[in-house]
């Protein structure tokens, strides 16, 4: 099976600097690329002369993870790609057994590693942790991670288990099923675009495991950090998005709570005196507005193939009903 480590970078070549050298000491059984989305610092030079064996794609733009990886991964001919960020250390033998799991079971389409905290390796990263989940309100979750509340690895998600999604930090998946769903979303830009993808895969059938014996260690924030009101208006309108286009059931009472949801978040963040991300979140439901049309169109497009995944409210059993592990939910 031939595998391809395909990294997005953007101005990142102290990370490339950082985090490549384990990349390449423990991906024999790959082809590594670096997709150079129209940087302007030196990461073009530094890879040609400290990695000549590593491919090199040029986008002409910049178009965020979604286009990024969209553009890019027209032009690389494999059997499984493996979206890697440029702030990601590898553990030795880290692809065997996700290749495993790929060559045994057809029908499963993506797959996530064990995500650790590359600042605290004893501990989950919080974009990812032992695997994705996502709640009734489109509001997603990880093992290991709920809201701001990350465990520490114990061992208790050790095992080979179905997920919802998988976290584009380190994001497995079969080129035909990437080709076959159009890939990402483009309008999504960065952020929740993994999750959309791994929605339409599952209303189509496939299946989306997590694999521990494969680790990785994410440092996180490293294009946009958790206190970017950017990422805060990213992840609240993508996640509109997202849920638009993909759940079933009536639509309305659904939208409605959730930005009712939105609408507390925001009065937090007041409290909070966080007054960028309180406008952070209005400025996502106007865009939500402006683009409800055509991610209504989108809906009607797949309607006989939406599921609805969860009955849980990770919001109310996280801050109402103090459940604050994936296993009290």
């Amino acid at each position: 099976m031939k595998i391809a480590v395909v990294i997005l970078n953007w101005n990142g070549k102290k990370l490339l600097e950082q985090f490549l050298p384990s990349v390449v000491e423990h991906s024999k059984e790959a082809t590594i690329y670096v997709v150079d989305n129209a940087s302007t610092d030196d990461s073009i030079n530094f890879l040609n002369s400290k990695y000549p064996s590593i491919k090199i794609i040029n986008n002409t733009v910049n178009g965020g993870f979604a286009k990024g990886y969209n553009d890019a991964l027209k032009h690389i001919e494999t059997d499984v790609y493996c979206l890697l960020n440029s702030d990601v250390e590898v553990a030795e033998n880290w692809l065997s057994p996700i290749i495993n799991v790929f060559e045994k079971e057809p029908s499963t389409a993506i797959i996530q590693p064990k995500i650790l905290d590359y600042k605290n390796k004893d501990y989950f990263e919080y974009a990812g942790a032992a695997g994705g989940f996502i709640d009734k309100y489109g509001f997603p979750y990880c093992r290991g991670r709920l809201f701001d509340t990350v465990e520490q690895d114990l061992g208790q998600y050790d095992d080979i288990t179905d997920i919802f999604w998988a976290s584009g930090a380190c994001f497995f998946i079969r080129s035909e099923v990437f080709k076959k769903l159009n890939g990402f979303d483009e309008h999504f830009f960065a952020h929740i675009e993994e999750i959309d993808l791994c929605w339409r895969a599952k209303n189509s059938g496939y299946n989306i495991k997590y694999v521990y014996q494969s680790k990785v260690y994410h440092l996180g924030g490293a294009t946009l950090s958790k206190a970017s009101s950017k990422k805060t208006y990213l992840n609240f309108r993508n996640s509109l998005f997202t849920l638009i286009k993909n759940a079933r059931g009536p639509l309305f009472p659904l939208m409605f709570f959730r930005l009712f949801l939105d609408g507390l978040a925001s009065i937090k963040f007041l409290f909070d005196l966080k007054l960028s991300h309180a406008l952070a979140i209005l400025k996502s439901h106007v865009s939500f507005y402006w683009y409800l049309p055509y991610f209504l169109k989108q809906r009607q497009f797949q309607k006989n193939k939406i599921k609805y995944f969860s009955k849980t409210s990770v919001v109310i059993d996280y801050f109402v009903n103090k459940k604050t592990t994936y296993k009290c939910l």
